[in-house]
């Protein structure tokens, strides 16, 4: 009976120290807090333990004046949901659930750790936050720091991070960084209601320096009660802002149609060789491009599997090993396909369609129907700022790749015995025969560098395209309208039509949309063709005369 009227008694007494615990423990957390520290930066870690929303928000603030080493740590964990407080600790909730304590960083014993718990936030202490780290981390040595400290402090527009934001301005040296930092510094400038007149003009003349599609977004969202005169300020920059835009627009439009233009290039190059030198009308000439994409990720995945530090090179060794694949494959289909169909067009389009069906179906049957994931080595990645236009670098690289190509294939033709064996077979097949040349060793051998060409093609188109069953079919029409209309078997003809085709469908494209200026452009080709049959640069020879 003693022992079940102390049980009871012991249970009561842990039951009101429970609760006496709970009613005094932001007394108690203030009081060490109080006892162990003195300044600002101690103010500020009491203010987080009142689970008071402005107390949170002044905490923040201070944590920032103070200059102290722990205060982004500490910042960074209320933003994480990670910082703790109670039983007279400040604490931070690492990875693995383990409690360290927040202004020593030394770890927290479980029976300590297990009574703490989270900070609150609410909307307008997170926009604190952010604006807290943005302003702790805008003089960071790590440019990309600096880059997302700005965007943060642009997203709060919080005036106290002005101060902080003047002194990293005072050494900034990225003008990509600067750029972003005067954003924030004059979208803070017209958020708040007491800045000056003149301080609110100089950041509309700010914006409207900086010229780019953000600051026309922060001249057109101006505070309620604006100034008739800032509005009109503003309303200026705005229209030559807009102006400005449009020509870096078009610019950019004309990129993409040279960037378009060299992949039509690259597609169109190689069935140049053969339509010219041998009429023939290879609808399989797309899946030629397919054989290299494919090419180019089987080396990835062995390069992945077996050799991960060559990857950066990927690229140059699939480029060789397409080159040969491909040109065996379209030797193959020369020798056992169209050597028997020559001077029959229709049952050569035909057959060249069939084989077309049979090699998208063996990729289907040994890949799969799903796109095939091939990787950008990381030379290629990023982009380069010139102004308002952005070029990617992988752009870039196909560009620089696509006239490498068009040069080699120039000077194999004018200077290599294969080049001249060529010309002379695409001017008067006839002839070439009768002064000893192989024309169908040429037919075979123009089939296979043709194919070939289509094969390197198909690894440029990899970094840029889907790796599908289907990709040769995504360029074989087009590649048509750049031979026929630059010319059949004349190279110039084919990189003037390419480029010519690329910059006016990206330039129609705003106005008309994709499909429509597709549609427009296939039309003038058409009517071009009414004029001139035998396109730009006309040959003479066989081609011209069937």
């Amino acid at each position: 009976m003693a022992a079940l009227i102390l049980n009871f008694w012991a249970h009561r007494m842990i039951s009101f120290r429970n609760a006496l615990r709970a009613l005094l423990g932001p007394l108690v957390v203030v009081g060490a807090l109080s006892s162990a520290h003195a300044g600002p930066y101690d103010d500020a870690l009491i203010k987080l333990t009142t689970d008071n929303y402005a107390d949170t928000d002044a905490g923040v603030a201070a944590l920032v004046e103070s200059g102290n080493p722990r205060a982004e740590a500490i910042i960074e964990a209320l933003r994480a949901g990670t910082l703790l407080y109670g039983d007279g600790k400040l604490a931070i909730r690492g990875p693995a659930g383990v409690a360290v304590d927040a202004t020593t960083a030394t770890p927290l014993v479980a029976s300590d750790a297990g009574s703490l718990k989270p900070v609150r936030v609410n909307n307008r202490v997170r926009r604190a936050v952010e604006a807290a780290l943005g302003s702790m981390t805008l003089l960071s040595p790590d440019q990309r720091r600096r880059l997302d400290a700005a965007a943060a402090v642009l997203r709060s527009r919080d005036a106290a991070a002005l101060p902080s934001l003047d002194k990293a301005l005072a050494q900034e040296k990225v003008e990509r960084v600067k750029i972003a930092m005067l954003e924030a510094r004059a979208a803070i400038i017209l958020n708040q209601p007491d800045s000056s007149p003149g301080d609110r003009l100089a950041a509309v003349a700010t914006l409207g320096n900086l010229g780019n599609q953000n600051a026309l977004a922060l001249l057109a969202n101006l505070p309620a009660g604006a100034s008739p005169e800032l509005t009109a300020a503003a309303r200026q920059a705005s229209e030559t802002i807009a102006a400005n835009l449009a020509l870096w627009n078009a610019a950019q439009n004309v990129w993409y149609g040279i960037s378009l233009g060299s992949v039509l290039l690259l597609a169109a190059i190689g069935l140049a060789i053969t339509f010219g030198t041998m009429g023939v009308i290879n609808m399989a000439h797309g899946e030629m491009v397919m054989i290299g994409a494919y090419t180019t990720f089987m080396v990835q995945e062995v390069i992945r599997n077996h050799a991960p530090g060559l990857f950066g090179a990927s690229l140059f060794i699939a480029l060789p090993l397409a080159f040969l694949i491909a040109g065996a494959i379209g030797i193959a289909i020369e020798r056992l396909v169209i050597r028997f169909l020559y001077g029959r067009p229709l049952e050569t389009l035909l057959a060249t369609w069939g084989l077309s069906l049979i090699l998208q179906q063996g990729v289907r049957t040994m890949f799969g129907p799903s796109n095939r994931e091939v990787g950008t080595p990381e030379w290629m990645s990023g982009a380069l700022q010139l102004g308002g236009l952005s070029l990617t670098y992988n752009r870039i690289a196909i560009v620089i790749f696509a006239f490498a190509v068009f040069a080699t294939l120039l000077l194999v033709l004018r200077y290599t015995s294969l080049g001249l064996y060529m010309r002379a077979v695409t001017q008067n097949r006839r002839m070439a025969g009768s002064v000893g040349i192989r024309t169908s060793r040429i037919d075979a051998l123009a089939f296979g560098l043709g194919s070939g060409v289509a094969g390197i093609a198909g690894v440029a188109l990899s970094q840029i395209d889907n790796v599908s069953p289907n990709l040769g079919q995504s360029y074989i029409i087009d590649s048509f309208m750049v031979v026929v209309f630059g010319g059949v078997g004349n190279l110039w003809g084919t990189l003037v039509g390419a480029m010519t085709l690329g910059v006016a469908n990206k330039l129609l494209e705003p106005f008309a949309g994709a499909v429509l200026g597709k549609i427009l452009l296939l039309v003038a080709i058409i009517l071009f063709i009414q004029r001139r049959p035998r396109g730009l640069f006309a040959l003479k020879g066989r081609a011209a005369e069937a």
